[in-house]
């Protein structure tokens, strides 16, 4: 008699577990970590931080790895002042972001410009610079949302180390924090929100100032796998004569796999202060 009851009993127990996974409820993922990876059946689906400049709230799966680059990209900006014409055209080759799961929650990311390449035309008087750039370091912390719900926040603080050469950069260390937020909307809508908070060297290499960036994205499947957004974003100094600068951002992805998802875009300047233009193509790839 005994027996059969706590026969019984695991089955209703067994039961229980198969209802609330079939209900949506999120499985317990708090057991895996780098050196125990989540088993692929329980893994998330793949979200990344690019193509938008809206970071995403998710973190990589724990004991996994993703890879996120440019494979080209292409920024051009012209403006004249005073009479004088000035022209910046740049290039980046293969930019990458290389994250790794640390636990079901948190991700350390390293990204590095591997390559790039200005060339600034002042008064018909060009100058070219090129080589590797910096290195930044960052921590994702996810707070909730990361398995299940509407809504998902993280926050992301990161520190950037002067790894340049041929001055393609300045030569302070410096960091920030980034906070993303998921929601999902109604229609199979999107939305990403994103505040920033940076702290880096004025222009006259006398200390530092905070600078404020914020940004809103939309996205939505258009047709199979491929998926489109648009995007707002606008970074603001609070350093002495700086202009805000905005771009209207948009965009496309395709998912060739679950692990493996190409995009293109381009970034359009809507400030005087902005550049004017940068097209791009890349890919993400988890394993």
């Amino acid at each position: 008699m005994k027996k059969t009851f706590l026969t019984a009993s695991a089955l209703v127990g067994f039961t229980a577990s198969l209802l609330a996974v079939e209900q949506g409820s999120p499985l317990d993922k708090n057991q895996f970590t780098l050196f125990n990876p989540t088993p692929v059946g329980q893994m998330r689906e793949l979200s990344t931080d690019r193509p938008d400049k809206t970071e995403s709230a998710y973190t990589v799966d724990a004991g996994h790895f993703q890879i996120e680059m440019d494979l080209f990209s292409y920024t051009h900006d012209q403006e004249s002042s005073g009479g004088v014409s000035t022209r910046v055209n740049s290039w980046a080759v293969a930019p990458v972001n290389l994250k790794v799961g640390l636990c079901n929650r948190a991700d350390l990311q390293c990204v590095i410009e591997t390559y790039n390449h200005v060339e600034e035309t002042v008064a018909g008087i060009k100058t070219t610079q090129r080589g590797f750039g910096d290195i930044t370091t960052r921590l994702k912390l996810n707070l909730w949302g990361n398995d299940g719900g509407d809504t998902a926040f993280a926050m992301m603080p990161y520190v950037k180390f002067p790894s340049n050469q041929d001055q393609l950069g300045n030569n302070a260390i410096e960091g920030g924090l980034i906070c993303p937020l998921a929601v999902e909307l109604p229609g199979g809508f999107g939305m990403g929100l994103m505040t920033q908070f940076d702290f880096v060297e004025d222009g006259d290499a006398h200390g530092y100032q905070p600078e404020f960036v914020n940004s809103v994205t939309i996205s939505h499947d258009l047709v199979g796998k491929l998926a489109g957004y648009v995007e707002f974003w606008s970074s603001v100094s609070t350093e002495s004569g700086s202009k805000w600068i905005g771009t209207i951002d948009l965009g496309l992805t395709y998912g060739l796999t679950d692990n493996l998802q190409l995009d293109a875009g381009i970034n359009i300047g809507v400030t005087s202060s902005a550049d004017d233009w940068n097209p791009f193509v890349g890919f993400s790839c988890r394993f």
